[in-house]
């Protein structure tokens, strides 16, 4: 019998559906990263068309960002309640409409407060992605292999700005930045079929061995709460109870806080960086398209090899917490080099530090993997839709005080300096507040409420 000890990732006789799953929730990130970053390629031409300010831009940006925060909780409650496959069916098909109808602003009476507006919708439709992904990865990825599944898929991001930024930029520079929201709405219209067509969960695939399934389930993988609705004891405890022992654990709170400082890093690369490159940098937009992709690219590198560092460190170390924070230590100290961008007047050391900047991002993003280590088995949607909310928050006042620091400044120098402070502020949470890396137990009505509290899971590594 293959032991996970001794397994790699992609065992065949373990079968293979795991990875077909994986591919798919990968894609649906990767769109989903490439509508809510449409603003910022089409930014510089909206902007003209329109006479919208750099203040009033930043605005425009983190409209997505509030909408998202309002919708991380309730649509984690939805994803845990409904299941994975119909919240994620109903949300990607509502944000591709959204997306699409962007593209005709220029034709509404107010068009800025349309496009806030839709932006606005965006955010809400996009809540349930993450949770419900967060939720599949736990119940279709065994503990010794959720490293790499869970960088695969946040890789996503990466790959979809490498991929997408350059198609939009072209789109822009050939068709006019209307073409950049038609194009998008319809391959989130396209891929909505496919997701309701393919996915299934663990228990109700019909293409999954009994083989895979018992390989998957020996490793931890929660193999009940894979798209089913919640049953049974996990819907014992009310869900308010349930978000007040969450949101009074010290390590999750820690997640979040590192959350909330790295989302000003995705952030900026989603909303500002292209206006950066035009703007500070002098790049045309098409060239600004294709310059965007390359730290992207570099990011999804560094997203798919930190999993199988971290993998590797936990059968080396038998330590989770080291496993996880090491990784996030090494990639987020490189992400704060971007502030050196502001020693330099050289446009290539420029792309090569945001190359080197996005490639720790990416190694140092094990944030959904860490919610699957730690989340409790009766709420990871709403884990992680608290999870994502922390980072929505940075997502909020990110583009919003960069806005306010470029008009009051002129330049992007304390742009940098802002978002640079704040990566060095994740590691810190980390190894400050989180402590232990484990598995954070509900506790039952039948226990003790005294230990409701700052309860943590027994077992796991000491001492990190």
């Amino acid at each position: 019998m293959t032991t996970h000890a001794s397994a790699a990732f992609g065992v065949p006789r373990a079968g293979y559906q795991r990875f077909i799953v994986l591919a798919l929730i990968t894609v649906i990130l990767a769109v989903s990263t490439g509508d809510r970053a449409t603003l910022s390629v089409a930014g510089p031409g909206i902007a003209k068309d329109l006479g919208i300010s750099a203040v009033n831009m930043g605005w425009l940006f983190s409209a997505f960002s509030w909408s998202y925060f309002i919708a991380q909780v309730p649509s984690g409650y939805i994803v845990d309640r409904t299941g994975a496959k119909a919240a994620m069916l109903i949300s990607l098909t509502g944000w591709s409409i959204a997306i699409a109808l962007v593209s005709g602003v220029g034709y509404f009476a107010y068009p800025v407060v349309a496009l806030y507006v839709l932006r606005f919708v965006l955010g809400l439709l996009e809540g349930p992605v993450t949770p419900a992904s967060a939720r599949v990865i736990a119940a279709w990825f065994p503990s010794d292999e959720r490293g790499v599944a869970g960088a695969i898929f946040n890789s996503a991001q990466y790959l979809s700005l490498a991929i997408f930024t350059p198609l939009m930029g072209a789109l822009f520079h050939y068709f006019g930045w209307q073409h950049i929201f038609s194009v998008m709405g319809v391959t989130g219209l396209v891929l909505a079929i496919i997701w309701w067509v393919a996915y299934f969960a663990p228990s109700r695939h019909p293409r999954v061995t009994k083989e895979e399934i018992a390989y998957i389930k020996a490793g931890g993988a929660l193999t009940d709460v894979g798209g089913e609705k919640i049953k049974g004891d996990e819907a014992q405890v009310p869900a308010r109870q349930v978000a007040r022992q969450i949101l009074t654990n010290r390590m999750l709170l820690g997640i979040f806080l590192a959350q909330y400082c790295i989302s000003t890093l995705s952030t900026f690369f989603i909303s500002w960086f292209p206006s950066y490159l035009v703007q500070e940098r002098h790049f045309s937009m098409l060239q600004a398209g294709f310059v965007a992709s390359l730290p992207a690219i570099f990011g999804c590198i560094g997203g798919v090899s930190t999993g199988f560092f971290s993998d590797w460190l936990l059968r080396r170390s038998g330590s989770l917490s080291l496993a996880r924070k090491v990784p996030i230590t090494i990639g987020l100290g490189l992400s704060s080099a971007i502030i050196l961008c502001n020693y330099t007047d050289a446009n290539a050391v420029v792309v090569a530090i945001m190359c080197a900047a996005f490639f720790g991002k990416g190694f140092g993003a094990l944030g959904w993997t860490v919610v699957a280590d730690t989340a409790p088995k009766e709420a990871i949607g709403l884990t992680g839709g608290l999870f994502n909310a922390a980072g929505s928050i940075g997502g909020v006042i990110t583009p919003v005080a960069i806005g306010y620091i470029i008009e009051g400044t002129g330049s992007f120098h304390g742009a940098l300096l802002y978002v640079g402070l704040h990566v060095i502020g994740a590691v810190i949470s980390y190894w400050v507040i989180v402590g232990r890396i484990e598995r954070f137990k509900i506790a039952k009505p039948a226990d003790n409420p005294v230990n409701a509290g700052f309860i943590l899971a027994k077992g796991g590594d000491r001492g990190c």
